[in-house]
């Protein structure tokens, strides 16, 4: 990189940093970063396409190194996502009832910016989907392929449902929930009831980090003491769920597993979701100093600003390597089996083409996500919204 890029690149992060309201919670913006990053590089590292035949089929280290499953606690985010989803979406709510917007008006502003980039995505993936029927491509390659691409859709039905019902959440304590989670799982796995039940987790499992974001911008979890509890409390019931439950080790999916923490949720996850949560709550005083460096913070806006493009596209990214590199052979790393470490050291090394293609796709559809493609006259919602809660004798920014 040039000198003069380098000089560039350091005026444009002086640009955003300066036009940071200085009462912005930074922490928030790189909580929601860490949550997406951590997503797309935790199915770039277990999701495997093997070619079998004439056809693909899914795999994951992890059902051949079990072993390996600790890569998943670094990895399955989802929890920190929710968090500042309640955090974000309840204090937006306050805001704009204090404006005097109605509901309406905001879940229709709230669902707008969640859902535009969906209809790239479907629309691509229709025409992908009939183009590879009709040219011959087999159906199971076919599902297993638009499977994997509107995987992360299950994610954004769930995530707009608790927005809708923001209003009603505002005051709900997190143990609910959490309570709803322990009866179900009590119910499936102690009692031999019907696997279905589990399905009641979907919500009530997601529920319980989004209600911790609402006790957020309460300042129920403004003292590190909340953050330890949830840290340590968390961990330590994972770990017994695990060792003594008979809970999997892995917090994500893996193929051919009789049970999934993941899908439909457990009480492993969500616990492991609680020390997630922990975590990140002890972060944020670290966060908000490192964020005052220009060039980081410029790169967490980014991503914030693309946040659903990125996470949309992700899977398609991974798809689309594998796929055109198909034609030089068996590849390792990208279409052989992952039963292996020399697997992982490959698949390692491909992540950079990956995100190669990630960019590739976040340049002809980040537009869906934003409201226009050209830079607007005002700051972006990235740097308008999520402001750090004022202390009682801090004074009011001064305004031209």
């Amino acid at each position: 990189m040039g000198t003069d890029m380098r000089k560039e690149m350091r005026k444009s992060a002086a640009r955003v940093d300066a036009a940071t309201p200085a009462d912005r919670d930074r922490a928030v913006d790189a909580l929601r970063a860490f949550a997406i990053l951590g997503i797309v590089l935790g199915h770039w590292l277990v999701t495997a396409l093997v070619a079998d035949g004439g056809s693909l089929r899914t795999a994951s280290p992890l059902q051949h190194m079990p072993w390996l499953a600790p890569i998943s606690w670094a990895f399955q985010t989802l929890a920190v996502f929710f968090l500042v989803g309640g955090h974000v979406a309840t204090r937006g709510y306050t805001s704009a009832r204090a404006r005097g917007t109605t509901y309406g008006q905001w879940l229709t502003a709230r669902l707008s910016r969640l859902f535009k980039p969906v209809a790239a995505v479907l629309t691509l993936w229709t025409v992908a989907a009939v183009a590879l029927l009709l040219t011959g491509a087999e159906f199971e390659t076919v599902r297993t392929l638009v499977k994997l691409a509107l995987s992360p859709l299950w994610f954004l039905l769930v995530f707009a449902a608790l927005t809708a019902v923001t209003p009603l959440l505002t005051r709900l304590n997190p143990l609910w929930p959490l309570a709803v989670v322990l009866h179900v799982d009590l119910l499936r796995f102690g009692l031999g009831g019907p696997s279905w039940l589990g399905w009641v987790n979907v919500a009530a499992g997601w529920l319980v980090p989004y209600t911790l974001g609402a006790a957020w911008t309460r300042g129920e979890l403004d003292r590190r003491r909340a953050g330890w509890i949830l840290l340590t409390g968390g961990a330590a019931a994972t770990a017994a769920l695990i060792a003594w439950a008979g809970y999997p080790a892995s917090m994500v999916g893996v193929p051919g597993a009789g049970i999934s923490n993941l899908n439909p949720p457990t009480l492993a996850a969500v616990t492991f979701g609680l020390a997630q949560c922990g975590l990140a709550l002890l972060l944020r005083d670290q966060l908000r100093r490192t964020m005052r460096r220009p060039l980081t913070w410029a790169a967490v806006a980014l991503v914030n600003l693309s946040a659903m493009t990125i996470f949309l596209w992700h899977q398609t990214a991974l798809m689309a390597t594998t796929a055109t590199t198909l034609l030089a052979g068996h590849i390792p790393g990208l279409h052989t089996r992952p039963d292996n470490l020399t697997w992982i050291a490959y698949r390692c090394a491909w992540l950079p083409l990956f995100a190669l293609a990630l960019t590739a796709c976040w340049t002809a559809f980040r537009t869906y996500e934003q409201s226009s493609g050209r830079r607007p006259p005002r700051p972006s919602r990235v740097i308008r919204s999520h402001r750090q809660p004022r202390t009682p004798h801090a004074k009011a920014p001064h305004r031209a």
